[in-house]
């Protein structure tokens, strides 16, 4: 049996961390919509409720992540990543005891001032990985986070069923608790390699706005999240009412958002593979533009088991995208920065996460999920046309610039 390097050591402890992480997100945070009907919330205002829930920490996570990037680099990323889990912890207990629906904003708000567990993690394993090994590894990353998504939804879902929804919040706070020890315990962040070159200037973020490969990932980014989060606030009671009636509800939505997190074990280290041997961009423009293609299918989508169906192809295009734009990112800053790329990734995600349920609640009120899932599919088709177009303009100026 091959031993493992050290690299790989960390990456697959981090693995884990980022399951479990993920895990405690989808078991509680999928199911706040649900959650607002125990808090008085009436089913006239419960779309426009859930969308300001789940803004809000998209809305503090937003301005905080480029700070605790900033913190990364400098502090070691390792230290941020205990702090967001220990954070969290304190967070997900607090959701269980919520009385009303403003005190659940407000502890959705610290939800987002002290995140950063996921990004964290995947700075150091894009620091330690080697650069041939860089797309697989972070696509092992993200079959992790989707691998989360799976267990959190059906053991919410089970626990909910079975306890209730607070509960199942407590449970939540165990689970992230459990990755951040495991984290303490085995994760060794190490020393930056030096290349045998003079300290170089260190790089700002007014240098990174500079970037324009780096800014046009960001904002992809931004819309790619604006558009998936459109959807998410109202997924669950799209399901309810896919099946008739609210009746075990939690169960039914708990199954079918796990199917997203199958198919991105199943297809995140085969894009990332992909992309190593194809190109990169190449392999981001073909999942914008089938997933863009497959979530305007559930327009036409009346009966669960085919709302199911359509979500699992969905998701084996999905899990391409986020990937992908990370190595992008990556190759695009130098190794200084590493901590704070990712804090303006998450950023942007948090950004666009913010955004999307915001619209799509009031989208929800006005003409229905049915054609969110339209504005969702052309927001990304649209991203993807607009950088397969970007990209031939460049290769076309360059071969120019080669032959003069």
């Amino acid at each position: 049996m091959t031993k493992l390097q050290s690299w790989q050591r960390t990456m697959w402890i981090l693995w884990f961390g980022v399951l479990f992480c993920s895990s405690s997100y989808t078991m509680s945070v999928p199911f706040l919509p649900l959650f607002l009907f125990d808090l008085g919330v009436p089913e006239s205002s419960v779309n426009l409720w859930a969308g300001v829930v789940h803004s809000s920490a998209f809305l503090v996570g937003a301005v905080m992540a480029p700070l605790w990037g900033l913190l990364a680099d400098k502090y070691g990323k390792r230290k941020m990543v205990i702090r967001a889990g220990l954070s969290l912890a304190v967070i997900y207990s607090l959701i269980a005891f919520v009385q009303t629906p403003w005190q659940l904003v407000g502890v959705r708000m610290l939800h987002g001032f002290v995140g950063g567990f996921v990004p964290a993690s995947m700075s150091i394993v894009a620091t330690v990985a080697p650069k041939e090994k860089l797309g697989w590894s972070l696509g092992m990353m993200q079959a992790g986070t989707m691998t989360g998504g799976i267990l959190g939804p059906l053991f919410g879902g089970l626990l909910a069923q079975a306890f209730g929804l607070r509960r199942s919040f407590v449970v939540a706070a165990i689970i992230i608790l459990a990755a951040t020890v495991a984290v303490i315990i085995w994760v060794k962040e190490g020393k930056t390699e030096a290349t045998g070159e003079k300290k170089e200037k260190p790089v700002t973020y007014r240098m990174a706005f500079r970037n324009r490969a780096l800014m046009s990932m960001l904002l992809l980014l931004a819309l790619f999240q604006l558009s998936v989060n459109m959807i998410q606030p109202l997924l669950t009671l799209h399901i309810a009412k896919l099946q008739g009636g609210l009746q075990g509800a939690v169960l039914s939505a708990g199954f079918v958002l796990s199917l997203i997190g199958i198919a991105g074990i199943l297809a995140s280290p085969i894009w990332g593979r992909l992309g190593e041997r194809k190109g990169y961009y190449h392999i981001l423009v073909v999942c914008l533009l089938c997933a863009g293609l497959v979530v305007s299918m559930q327009f036409f989508v009346q009966d669960l088991w085919l709302f199911a169906v359509v979500q699992f192809v969905f998701g084996l295009f999905m899990a391409g995208i986020s990937p992908i734009v990370n190595t992008l990112v990556v190759q695009s800053t130098d190794e200084q920065f590493r901590g704070r790329s990712f804090g303006l990734t998450t950023s942007a995600n948090q950004f666009g996460s913010m955004l999307g349920p915001l619209i799509g609640g009031l989208l929800g009120l006005a003409v229905g999920i049915h054609w969110i899932f339209v504005a969702t599919g052309m927001i990304m088709f649209a991203a993807g046309i607009s950088i397969w177009l970007r990209r031939r303009h460049e290769i076309g100026r360059a071969r120019t610039a080669a032959k003069s």
